[in-house]
């Protein structure tokens, strides 16, 4: 099905792996490791890539290529690579464009486990990071070197949910010849497209919203035909593909998409209107409140507001932690876009290992709590919260 013409949730639930004999209406698990070639001649052209086809599971798979496509379509973007995880599709993303004495220039507010790359293992091979302050875009062009290669950011940012105008950043990277790519995690393909404001790359983690119910890992890269070429190549022979039983629950997935995420976003403007009126709440960060400092970047870019709302306790890290304890209905977990509302308390967890002065500069307050809001009754959520707050 390529009619470019269909709607978004049309294309989530229409594109499909070609029907087999048997004429499923639902695509089947195709749980095999290997392909088996008609004669010498097939097996040769399908090698030297003559023919397209699948020939190992570790480079492509038909459940495997479904997921690929759809997000393809969902993004406008030429083609892509699925991954294991979210992280495997940053680093495979990396390491395949980027060669020793490159430099990178990111947005400070990055995931944890991506700045662990950046600051502890790139360095290994020489290449460096220079990070700049997501208030101060008027700088980023500072920042870049005649070695910079890549310019990289989140938007929303995790965990403290900052904007970042993605005009801008498809500009300075078309102006300075840069690979500009975009972790879109928190926003997905529904609520945000980056390659329409110059992207050339954009990274999942297909886990969060995208699965959306806590069951499988996945990442994927959609993009440039060109780059993602280099990152097939260098993932076919590194192998961190997904699997194609992750591959079908997360096609499946995609069906629903547009319909949870549109919940999440109506619970979540809920969520974050309760918390910014509560007398012990100092700040609430939600893209889509008027107070967010970056409201009307948001309000350009994304459809919705997201699943993410961030807020700060007074009391600090002690009153974070008492916050915690108090939790009944919601989970504590290291994970986010379930349909179970999560919260998290980055100062004592997740970035505990950084010094007040490192979590400052990324917008980590102590009382820093995010709320990944769930689908529960939006009502039954604030009555947990409040509780906690009391």
């Amino acid at each position: 099905m390529n009619n470019s013409t269909f709607g978004f949730e049309t294309q989530a639930i229409r594109t499909q792996t070609e029907r087999t004999q048997f004429l499923e209406h639902s695509v089947p698990l195709y749980l095999t490791s290997s392909f088996v070639f008609e004669d010498a001649e097939d097996m040769r052209a399908s090698f030297t890539e003559e023919k397209e086809r699948n020939i190992y599971s570790r480079f492509t798979n038909p459940n495997t290529s479904e997921f690929v496509e759809k997000i393809c379509k969902m993004e406008g973007a030429e083609d892509g690579f699925a991954f294991a995880t979210g992280m495997a599709a940053v680093y495979s993303t990396f390491a395949a464009l980027l060669e020793s004495g490159d430099h990178i220039v990111s947005v400070g507010s990055v995931f944890g486990s991506t700045h662990t790359l950046f600051t502890k293992y790139f360095p290994k091979w020489n290449i460096t990071t220079s990070y700049f302050d997501i208030n101060k875009p008027e700088t980023i062009e500072s920042y870049i070197q005649p070695n910079t290669k890549i310019l990289f950011a989140e938007s929303p940012t995790n965990p403290a949910v900052d904007i970042i105008d993605l005009k801008l950043l498809g500009q300075i990277a078309k102006k300075h010849n840069l690979i500009l790519i975009i972790d879109n995690c928190f926003a997905t393909p529904f609520l945000q497209n980056p390659i329409k404001y110059g992207a050339d790359l954009v990274v999942h983690s297909a886990t969060k919203l995208i699965d959306g119910q806590g069951r499988v890992l996945g990442g994927i890269t959609v993009g440039c035909a060109e780059l993602i070429r280099e990152i097939y190549l260098f993932s076919r022979n590194t192998g961190p593909a997904l699997s194609p039983f992750n591959a079908w629950v997360l096609s499946k997935s995609l069906e629903t998409l547009p319909v949870r995420v549109e919940k999440h976003c109506e619970n979540a403007v809920k969520v974050a209107e309760f918390l910014e009126s509560h007398p012990k709440v100092k700040q609430v960060k939600y893209p889509f409140l008027k107070s967010h400092p970056q409201y009307e970047i948001a309000k350009k870019q994304m459809k919705l507001g997201g699943n993410i709302v961030a807020f700060e306790i007074k009391g600090g890290i002690e009153a974070g932690r008492k916050f915690l304890d108090k939790i009944q209905l919601c989970s504590l977990s290291a994970n986010l876009g379930d349909t179970r509302t999560i919260v998290t308390h980055p100062a004592s967890t997740t970035h505990s290992k950084l010094t007040e002065e490192e979590r400052l500069a990324v917008s980590i307050t102590d009382g820093l709590v995010r709320v990944s809001v769930g689908l529960e009754t939006v009502q039954d959520i604030i009555r947990d919260l409040q509780q906690a707050l009391e």
